[in-house]
């Protein structure tokens, strides 16, 4: 039988994608092309993302260039996560995020203990493997599948959730309330009571591991130590509820866009199932090519000038990933899907102290879901009675469906 999302699920998701300019398939990427050829950074925001209505007064500035971006990310010190404090902290509690140095730098090394390679190469064995192997086998009979719905959205969310050491039975409505936190931009209401339930929920997950610890990220954040220094309660949650909306959001929609990318070149897609070696090549071509997640944003300590710009102190500086990853002056053709090319580094993680504690994991679940989809699933391709895919969203991007068959 097919395991398939509860419809709680569904709906929450596709509030979500609404909200966040996931309707048709306009690419905002004309415009993001447009834009940097002309400058690498601009004043202002284009309309497609999380400043829609900004305070009165206040200064945007938005990078489009990957070394721009690069710039950005690499120096934390004049472009400060602290604008983050007044929308993230309402919503998850207090998280490294908006952390400014040297408390951030003490913390991420405290966070992580949740992601030391040991546990990863055990986790791989123990829990991403058979559960991936799991899902894709109770679709391997049915010759057909939406890969979105079956594969790429189940998975990251219940990697999660065992990585936390949460029961199964738990799963959807845990789902439901990190897709409705994460939609806080288009419905505050709706993310703050799904954050008031994801708290009151992990304060027994979290009083249970202190009394019992276990083998899970839970236990091990109540565990970790760095020169007496240890995580707060509030600070475990606030990672809680920022671990299953930042890593499975972002997994599930790499992962799709990826299988789109092979799904709609054939020769890379047979070259990969050939050749496995090329696989961490197409994952991170995949990420680059249709960045998750395109915009981030900063505030600026002081006075800087940055690219012809003058940038007054308290400025609001945003950082588009997905046109950095689609700079013509650093990539050739950088608008097709090419695991060919020549290989240089994208920021579709982010770059310098803030960058993605999760990233090997993320590239970990890729690897073992696209192994066992084509070890388990002979002539995958797309669906020829079904309509064609597409990328959809203007912030958080992927397919939202995408339908295929096999042999």
């Amino acid at each position: 039988m097919t395991e398939k999302l509860s419809q709680g699920v569904k709906d929450a998701q596709a509030r979500f994608d609404a909200g966040m300019g996931a309707d048709g398939e306009a690419s905002p990427y004309p415009m993001l092309d447009r834009l940097r050829r002309q400058a690498p950074v601009h004043p202002g925001w284009p309309e497609m993302g999380i400043l829609d209505n900004p305070a009165e007064g206040q200064q945007i500035f938005t990078a489009y260039s990957f070394d721009a971006v690069k710039a950005v990310f690499t120096d934390n010190i004049t472009f400060s996560t602290r604008c983050y404090e007044a929308i993230v902290r309402p919503l998850q509690g207090p998280t490294i995020l908006e952390m400014q140095e040297p408390e951030h730098g003490l913390y991420r090394r405290l966070h992580e203990f949740a992601f030391a390679r040991s546990s990863m190469r055990r986790w791989e064995a123990e829990l991403v493997g058979p559960l991936v192997q799991r899902t894709v086998e109770r679709i391997r009979g049915d010759k057909r599948a939406d890969l979105v719905e079956t594969v790429f959205m189940p998975i990251p969310v219940r990697v999660i959730a065992a990585l936390l050491g949460l029961p199964e039975s738990d799963v959807p409505e845990f789902h439901r309330l990190a897709i409705d936190l994460l939609g806080f931009h288009s419905d505050m209401d709706s993310a703050l009571r799904a954050s008031a339930e994801l708290k009151d929920y992990f304060v027994g997950i979290l009083a249970d591991r202190r009394r019992s610890p276990r083998d899970d990220m839970v236990s091990v954040l109540a565990a970790a130590d760095i020169d007496g220094v240890q995580m707060s309660d509030e600070q475990i949650y606030g990672f809680m509820r920022n671990l299953l909306p930042a890593g499975a959001e972002t997994t599930s929609r790499s992962t799709a866009s990826l299988a789109l990318g092979l799904l709609g070149h054939p020769d890379q897609l047979e070259a990969v199932i050939a050749d496995r070696a090329l696989l961490p090549q197409a994952i991170e071509e995949g990420i680059r090519w249709e960045t998750p997640l395109l915009n981030f944003m900063r505030e600026t300590t002081h006075d800087v000038e940055f690219y012809g710009h003058a940038i007054p102190a308290g400025s609001t500086v945003a950082v588009n990933l997905g046109s950095a990853n689609h700079d013509e002056s650093r990539w050739d053709r950088p608008e097709q899907f090419d695991i060919f090319r020549d290989r240089k580094p994208h920021i579709g993680f982010g770059h310098g102290a803030h960058v993605c504690l999760g990233m090997h994991l993320a590239r970990l679940e890729s690897m073992l879901i696209f192994n066992t989809l084509f070890d388990r699933l002979p002539g995958l391709r797309l669906d020829p009675d079904a309509p064609a895919p597409y990328v959809a969203g203007t912030y958080f991007r992927s397919p939202q469906h995408l339908p295929v068959v096999w042999d």
